[in-house]
């Protein structure tokens, strides 16, 4: 009799670690492509290129073409829409502010879940998790003045886009849980790409902008890096508890520091800091509250 062999929770931690590091990378290929195409080029190559590994590791886990079935075509439809609004902030947000600012400012989404769930779910909210709720406003404040000390008027638009990503998230996450009930992560991610993907070709009546080889090079890169995040942290879950590896996407943040460092030549200010160290701490509070007395 064939059995299956027992799996390291470590695997998960590791699996983990390399979705944080290759979601970062996508992410500052994005930002070295926003210079040179729109918004619409970057949603589409994005989500096309990504539907690629998406549908290799569907079939090498004998999903494909099964996973594509579904009844809830309408709750795919605003889900995608959701995402794709909050892509479009996401990128926005990462072609006016450096990569750690733009991760930072995403990682507020787990924390505005708990405001979006106590509204929508009639979850009780702890004053442990009120206190990283306002913790991770208080980054915001601090990146906010960052915002204000930096040259031009595009980081306070970054800014603006990053809260309204983290805010769109945390409604987004919530929409998604629900989804889960019915839908399997592979059908969910699919569509989602699929739905993107349409939206970006959408927007070729306003205007694509003529990419030379490199920029396109850049952008195959992010989609292909956005699809093996995926596939990384679909296979972490598989293997490890959420809470256990909820932590290890702050790692996300080094590599962020360090991709500004080696491509952009950039480094948070006093203020970015203050901000990026606050919004971490709020999040790792939300993600490990403390255990209930004995």
């Amino acid at each position: 009799m064939n059995t299956v062999p027992a799996q390291n929770p470590n695997d998960g931690i590791w699996l983990r670690l390399a979705a944080a590091f290759l979601i970062t990378a996508m992410s500052a290929l994005i930002r070295e492509a926003s210079d040179k195409a729109t918004l619409g080029q970057i949603i589409f190559w994005r989500s096309a290129v990504a539907i690629v590994p998406i549908c290799i590791y569907m079939a090498l886990r004998g999903d494909f073409p099964g996973a594509l079935k579904t009844r809830r075509s309408g709750a795919h439809f605003l889900r995608g829409a959701l995402g794709a609004l909050a892509m479009g902030l996401s990128f926005i947000s990462l072609k006016y502010l450096p990569v750690a600012y733009a991760e930072a400012l995403g990682f507020l989404g787990p924390v505005l879940v708990l405001p979006v769930a106590a509204i929508f779910l009639k979850e009780t909210i702890s004053p442990w998790l009120i206190g990283a709720v306002t913790i991770g406003f208080l980054g915001v404040i601090a990146m906010l003045w960052q915002g204000l000390t930096m040259p031009g008027e595009g980081a306070l638009i970054g800014v603006a886009a990053g809260l309204g990503f983290a805010g769109l998230i945390a409604v987004y996450r919530v929409y998604v849980k629900t989804m889960t009930r019915t839908e399997s992560a592979a059908t969910i991610s699919f569509y989602f790409a699929l739905f993107t993907t349409c939206v970006g070709l959408a927007t070729i009546p306003f205007g694509w902008n003529s990419l030379d080889l490199y920029a396109t090079a850049v952008l195959v890169g992010a989609g292909l890096l956005g699809g093996l995040a995926h596939i990384a942290a679909t296979e972490a879950v598989a293997r490890t508890p959420v809470s256990v590896l909820a932590p290890f996407d702050f790692t996300g943040l080094i590599w962020a520091v360090i991709f500004d460092f080696a491509l952009f030549s950039t480094l948070p200010g006093i203020p970015g800091w203050i901000g990026i160290a606050a919004i971490t701490t709020a999040g790792l509070m939300v993600m490990r509250p403390p255990r209930p007395a004995a």
